[in-house]
């Protein structure tokens, strides 16, 4: 289980969610209906426990100044993103309580801007019908915008983590980590910033990482992350701002996983005990790992 401030899901923004969503769903993962939020950005989601995989694109750029939260505007916010880039463009932390999470994010050092409350009308498998209701925490960072964090409490999780709705082909079941890449010369600050939210700090070649309640919270050097993981873009390495450009995924059968992604003839190489989709390109400029997890 989840628990505050432990990765809930990076928003991965994409220019082509139709194509991106069937990407995914080559590659073995449930993903829901197309849905679209009142701030003009459009959803799909691959759901788990507690978390969850979620790609996001444009559906109507007049929207994008709705629904404020102060002076933050999610839809604008992800708008500027894709029109430099595709990738993530801004992530959520799991909460239990968003005003007193939100309270201690202050307290560490982060600006929350404000509260979105939204919901949504969904039928469960056996036909009862009810109304989610998700309150959001917004925490933008002007210095390193990329790694701009929102809270987010589900207040009715049994209209979210239906045991049918977790179940995708690949086994995958989980997130076990981001991979974030920052130039050398901003760890000292990030640093700072996320030791006001996690304990539990390792140093690595060539970065550092936090254990957050759910899977890890990395930071490599754009040499470091093409030594660990996989190469990186060109405009990736030449951008001077941290970004998550990595995520790292639990799959309980490895060989039903690549069933799937040999079907789907996605470039891909082996790591132990797991394997990594190499060709970022087809998943919005974010390399996806995934690690066997019984």
């Amino acid at each position: 289980m989840n628990a505050s401030f432990g990765i809930d899901h990076p928003l991965l923004a994409t220019r082509d969610i139709d194509a991106l969503r069937e990407r995914l769903i080559s590659l073995g993962f449930n993903m829901t209906a197309i849905g679209k939020h009142p701030w003009g950005t459009s959803t799909s989601l691959a759901m788990f426990d507690c978390c969850l995989l979620e790609i996001m694109g444009i559906y109507d750029d007049t929207l994008l100044d709705e629904v404020p939260a102060g002076d933050f505007r999610f839809g604008r916010h992800v708008y500027e993103h894709l029109n430099i880039r595709e990738g993530v463009a801004l992530s959520a932390l799991h909460s239990t309580n968003s005003v007193e999470d939100a309270k201690h994010a202050q307290k560490a050092g982060l600006a929350v801007a404000g509260h979105l409350d939204f919901g949504r009308d969904v039928i469960l498998p056996n036909g009862t019908e009810g109304r989610t209701k998700t309150t959001l925490a917004l925490m933008p960072d002007a210095t390193f915008p990329r790694l701009s964090f929102f809270l987010c409490q589900q207040h009715r999780p049994d209209l979210i983590y239906v045991p049918e709705w977790l179940k995708h082909p690949n086994t995958v079941n989980g997130i076990c980590g981001v991979n974030v890449v920052a130039h050398e010369k901003h760890h000292k600050a990030l640093k700072a910033q996320l030791g006001g939210l996690y304990k539990g700090f390792e140093v690595l070649r060539g970065g550092f990482q936090y254990w957050t309640a759910n899977g890890v919270l990395r930071v490599l050097s754009a040499d470091a992350f093409e030594r660990e993981i996989a190469p990186l873009t060109d405009e990736i390495r030449k951008e001077d701002t941290p970004s998550i450009v990595g995520m790292d995924f639990t799959t309980g059968d490895l060989i039903a996983l690549m069933d799937y992604i040999t079907q789907s003839e996605v470039e891909h190489r082996a790591v132990e005990n797991g394997v990594v989709l190499t060709d970022q390109s087809l998943t919005a400029n974010t390399i996806m790992r995934f690690f066997e997890r019984r």
